[in-house]
């Protein structure tokens, strides 16, 4: 039985490789082929069929083209030239695709600007993308005023909807501009390796950085997802993600766009409106990131949660102990696991649904794919090298980080942040061999006997403590299952006198919290090593705008109760939880109480 099982797991898995390496095969940097091309080609076989769907207003394949089209000759228009960028400042909407669709036709770089920035960060992702000029709507305009003089350049505002002052009128501009394409001979002598996005880092520990897509890394998104997924022209994928992130603005949207299916767009995510939604547009599928399936877990029950069309949700980030409750509890025959970063150049898929894991590698596949595991200090936060100079592989059940092979191919080549000094910073000399380079994902993960990858922690998020490594993840993922926590957010903290950092925990509760029964669960579910030495209750938590949980803040704040508001709590030796009050911090700092 299990042989039939392991059989069956390894079929599914041939099939949705073989599916994803057809369509990315031909990919190649020196190719005349653009992502505008990908896309022009679907608009030509599925003109009249439907594409894109939002807030009740639907296009088909030929009006999303004739829209792209005109912000096409909108640039020409304005005198930019290849490889010059505008910046896109605008939440999920229908224009919001079309709008870097026709910029690309013109070789024009599109910079996705993170609609929930704004001030100084806002300011950062402007100036760095080198953009003279910003499309905004009536959501993003306020706020661009705000930051307008945090900026290096000056930056012409275009907005879809009523301009003021020294704003332009887009919607007005764009009236006298042909839904025809532009001439090919526009994008004449371009190659998929040069650039047709810049998508920003999601900025948890600091400042965005700007990753730079090229039309051949776009395109291994969208027609690596249009195989992976098996999405065919009768699909709709529903996306509750932003769009200004690759894996809601590029790999749900190719899955979609290349196959024929269709889109149906949402302004952001909403967990009470999620069923309802899919139903109603007749959704098959959707993508998530995993924060997204926790909350969906965590809403009341609906009455349309297991009576939609959905076969597959494919996304990444999605926790162990969340993915059979998403599975179960929704009735999702399929769930497709990912892993991937915006900048890097390792991709792996869980084709086969293994739980937990975020894809795999068997044996017979290591020579041809770019990915191992390396041991990592992550008190030095270095790799471990050997007598020889080179790193040292993990073995199976081994932590370690993921690294990606460098070549010159599509799915090898690292092409990095426009920061130069960033790109480096992400590369790895002498490997496993003299002279070679490879990407440093920055992610520890460990890999079983049959080949499965398992996401650990991010470096930095894996502390040291009492002589052991803490993963934030794992901690979280127990503490979550304590009665009445909705969200978990854990963290290393410095303490006076103490080597490493203890673990802090922040904790959003629904109803009260039973520092006791806290206690209990913690020490049933934790080594003493890994559990957390202070909690602190919110009344939410801040993320990113793709979910992410935001730590910076947290870590600087600490555990003193005179920048904290709000209930703190630290484990006494012997008393268990108890409030931290400012004596017991004073205890703490003079070393009065030992941790």
């Amino acid at each position: 039985m299990r042989f039939k099982a392991r059989l069956k797991r390894d079929w599914r898995f041939w099939q949705g490789l073989n599916r994803t390496l057809k369509r990315v095969k031909s990919i190649a940097r020196d190719s005349g082929d653009l992502l505008c091309d990908d896309l022009q080609a679907a608009v030509d076989r599925w003109r009249n069929e439907r594409a894109l769907t939002f807030e009740g207003r639907t296009l088909t394949y030929g009006e999303m083209d004739a829209m792209a089209n005109r912000y096409a000759h909108w640039a020409k228009g304005l005198g930019l030239r290849r490889g010059q960028t505008v910046a896109l400042f605008m939440p999920n909407r229908l224009e919001y695709f079309p709008v870097w669709y026709g910029l690309s036709k013109v070789g024009v770089v599109t910079a996705l600007i993170n609609n929930q920035l704004a001030g100084q960060p806002l300011a950062h992702c402007l100036n760095i993308s080198g953009a003279s000029h910003v499309v905004v709507d009536p959501e993003t305009s306020p706020v661009f005023e705000q930051a307008k003089d945090g900026l290096e350049r000056p930056m012409q505002q275009w907005v879809l909807g009523p301009a003021q002052g020294d704003q332009r009128d887009l919607v007005q501009a764009l009236k006298s501009c042909s839904q025809l394409p532009p001439d090919r001979s526009v994008r004449e002598d371009m190659t998929a390796s040069d650039t047709a996005l810049l998508i920003y880092t999601s900025g948890t520990t600091g400042l965005p950085k700007a990753a730079r897509i090229t039309h051949m890394r776009a395109q291994l998104y969208m027609r690596g997802f249009a195989g992976a997924t098996g999405a065919t022209a009768k699909d709709r994928i529903y996306v509750a993600l932003p769009l200004y992130h690759a894996t809601g603005g590029l790999c749900a949207l190719g899955a979609a766009l290349l196959n024929g299916g269709s889109v149906v767009l949402r302004r952001k995510f909403s967990a009470t409106h999620f069923w309802k939604d899919i139903v109603a547009e007749g959704c098959t599928m959707f993508v998530y990131i995993g924060e997204l399936c926790r909350y969906l877990i965590n809403h009341e029950p609906d009455e349309d949660e297991t009576r939609h069309k959905i076969r597959l949700a494919f996304g990444n980030g999605l926790r162990p102990d969340v993915w059979p409750k998403l599975k179960q509890r929704f009735r999702i025959p399929d769930i497709l696991e990912f892993y991937g970063s915006t900048e890097g150049n390792v991709s792996l898929f869980n084709f086969d649904g293994k739980e937990g894991a975020i894809g795999r590698v068997p044996k017979w596949m290591r020579g041809k794919v770019n990915i191992r595991l390396v041991q990592y200090d992550v008190e030095t936060e270095s790799v471990i090298r050997g007598t020889d100079g080179l790193c040292i592989e993990c073995g199976p059940g081994q932590v370690g980080q993921c690294v990606g092979k460098i070549a010159g191919d599509a799915r090898t080549e690292f092409t990095g942040y426009l920061d130069r000094a960033a790109s480096e910073k992400k590369i790895i000399q002498n490997v496993l061999a003299r002279g070679d380079a490879w990407f440093a994902t920055g992610d520890l993960m460990k890999m079983d006997a049959e080949g499965y990858f398992y996401f650990v922690d991010r470096i930095g998020d894996t502390f040291r403590w009492k002589g052991e490594n803490v993963s934030t993840g794992e901690v979280a993922e127990r503490l979550s299952a304590f009665q009445g926590i909705e969200e978990a957010n854990v963290y290393g903290v410095e303490v006076e006198g103490a080597d490493g950092r203890a673990g802090m925990a922040a904790l959003v509760m629904d109803g009260a919290f039973d520092a006791k029964a806290f206690g209990d669960h913690v020490a049933q579910e934790l080594p003493p090593y890994a559990q957390p030495l202070f909690v602190r209750l919110l009344p939410r938590m801040d993320t990113t705008g793709t979910f992410k949980l935001r730590k910076v803040d947290l870590v600087e704040e600490g555990y003193d109760p005179a920048r904290i508001k709000g209930p703190l709590y630290f484990r006494d030796p012997k008393k268990g939880y108890i409030k931290l009050t400012k004596a017991v911090f004073d205890r703490l700092a003079s070393g009065a109480v030992k941790v």
